[in-house]
């Protein structure tokens, strides 16, 4: 079957005025939800004027803040319990807690550093904070205890 010049044309005419009818609905699509947008809009200026609500807030979640210092650096620990039993590590564990969790160093780094294997400084880290949750637990009862005298 061949088709015509006449039929080309009607083909490629047919398809233009397709593509402008598809434009045409986006565009009216991006307006409405423009418009819906716009008229659930509320300005910062009605809400600070008329409302009374403040531009920013702070969370009272931090009631302080506990300073701890290793290889060099200060580390601000916002829990008292978590603060003392990181102080009664060994400094060597205190370091390979510190590079993994705050510097995010990779374990074979960490055990390059240290003289000792990937796999036996994943060891040291893991046993440090099981060691850092049974002394945070002892700290908590004891704390308990003597709250109730």
């Amino acid at each position: 079957m061949t088709c015509t010049e006449k039929y080309k044309e009607h083909i490629e005419y047919t398809f233009h005025a397709f593509c402008k009818v598809v434009i045409r609905n986006a565009k009216y699509n991006a307006l409405r939800t423009w418009r819906r947008k716009y008229q659930r809009e509320i300005s910062l200026e009605y809400l600070t004027e008329e409302k009374f609500y403040p531009f920013s807030t702070t969370d009272n979640y931090f009631s302080r803040e506990y300073l701890v210092t290793v290889c060099g650096d200060t580390v601000i620990l916002y829990d008292k319990l978590l603060a003392t039993a990181f102080s009664r590590l060994p400094v060597q564990e205190q370091e390979m807690l510190y590079l993994s969790f705050f510097k995010r160093i990779p374990q074979h780094e960490i055990g390059r550093r240290y003289g000792c294997s990937r796999s036996t400084a994943g060891y040291h880290i893991r046993k440090s904070v099981a060691w850092l949750y049974g002394e945070m637990e002892v700290l908590a009862y004891e704390k308990s205890q003597n709250d109730t005298l």
